[in-house]
């Protein structure tokens, strides 16, 4: 697989993850991100050894964009830190298989995740394990029954954007999990469009951009 690359440098790495590829190794034992980068990083500086690289978010399977890499323990600790301050600003384009009420809104729920089957659901505030899910939304296109959505991503949740959108009678198209209606053997909806941080050395706010892949394109019949 190809290592499409956005940025690196001595502390970090941010690349465009394709749809379909594990974060880390799983059950599946298929190639995963974290095991092709570190090899990637070994043959590209000839390091002997283990490579050392961080997983400091996550995407799902299925879904593919922007991600960022810690390549320091360092970097690690404050890309972390980071984000459970808040401080990351993500947005994600999705296709979704029905049209907003409004232009644009605010989605608030409370989350619960069965860990044996590996899917979420949206419950009342108060229920025991449940975690607070929120994100903005702006319609981008609307054409026929679908829509093209971006969302500002405020918490980081499993399955988040999927389960608050199927929730409201607008699952993302090719959804396998939450969309009743999707196409088996194709890509879901739904892309890490752009990420900002703050370089966990220089402090500097860095923007990375990874444009949605030409299937959007057909989806909405463009």
């Amino acid at each position: 697989m190809t290592i499409n690359v956005l940025f690196e440098d001595n502390h970090l790495i941010s690349i465009i993850k394709p749809n379909g590829v594990p974060v880390q190794k799983d059950s599946s034992n298929d190639d995963d991100l974290q095991s092709l980068l570190k090899d990637y990083l070994k043959k590209k500086y000839s390091k002997p050894g283990n490579v050392f690289l961080a997983i400091v978010h996550r995407l799902d399977r299925p879904v593919g964009g922007v991600m960022v890499f810690a390549k320091t323990s360092k970097a690690a600790s404050r890309l972390s830190d980071q984000i459970r301050k808040g401080l990351w600003k993500k947005t994600y384009l999705a296709i979704v298989d029905g049209v907003p009420e409004k232009e644009e809104g605010t989605l608030k729920d409370y989350l619960l995740k069965d860990r044996d089957t590996n899917t979420v659901s949206v419950v009342e505030k108060g229920t025991q394990d449940s975690k607070e899910a929120l994100l903005d939304y702006k319609v981008l296109k609307t054409q026929g029954s679908r829509s093209i959505l971006e969302i500002d991503l405020k918490t980081g949740r499993s399955h988040q954007i999927r389960v608050q959108l199927s929730s409201r009678g607008m699952p993302i198209v090719n959804d396998h999990r939450y969309n009743p209606h999707h196409e088996r053997g194709k890509d879901i909806a739904l892309w890490s469009n752009s990420l900002e941080i703050v370089h966990p050395v220089t402090n500097k706010k860095i923007f990375f951009e990874a444009n949605y892949p030409e299937c959007f394109n057909k989806l909405m019949k463009i």
